[in-house]
């Protein structure tokens, strides 16, 4: 720059961020990327953050993890942050299984019943039936002669008892 482009009343010296017309604003570029990284950053970490307590029910296989799922998403949407907490509290909170034995209940009456179980009923059925053949046949091999019942018994009814 020669003296004619300063103003009168001008330093000599300006400062490395000032720059000249036409040039380009290096700080400004720089920055420009630090805040866009910054952001990102930010973002991935909310995200993290919102999603913790559904990560920590599905690496433990809870039964509630479906409602820390749902209670993870409302508090996202609707910035309540009650939500997350409760879904927080539930993440960890172990909350026992009642619907596996209560369905085994049912089926066992129902087979007392003379009903036909239900599929659900059926394949986890057959796989219990599977274990207790293996187990008859291993209690069978290592049994001497059993012995056998008449075979008039066998096609013989029991009569229902009642009270």
């Amino acid at each position: 720059m020669d003296d004619a482009a300063l103003q009168p009343k001008g330093v000599e010296h300006l400062p490395m961020f000032i720059t000249a017309p036409g040039d380009t604003d290096v700080l400004m570029v720089i920055m420009a990327w630090v805040l866009a990284l910054s952001v990102l950053a930010f973002g991935i970490f909310f995200f993290r953050l919102h999603s913790l307590p559904e990560h920590i029910a599905h690496k433990s296989q809870k039964v509630q993890m479906e409602i820390v799922s749902v209670l993870c998403l409302i508090s996202l949407f609707t910035h309540e942050h009650i939500f997350w907490i409760v879904g927080l509290i539930l993440a960890f909170i172990d909350i026992p299984d009642f619907g596996t034995p209560l369905q085994r209940i049912a089926g066992g009456v129902e087979k007392i019943a003379g009903g036909e179980p239900t599929e659900a009923e059926a394949s986890s059925g057959a796989a219990t039936e599977s274990r207790v053949e293996a187990h008859a046949a291993k209690a069978a091999d290592g049994a001497a002669a059993a012995a056998k019942k008449p075979a008039g018994a066998a096609t013989a009814k029991k009569e229902p008892s009642h009270a």
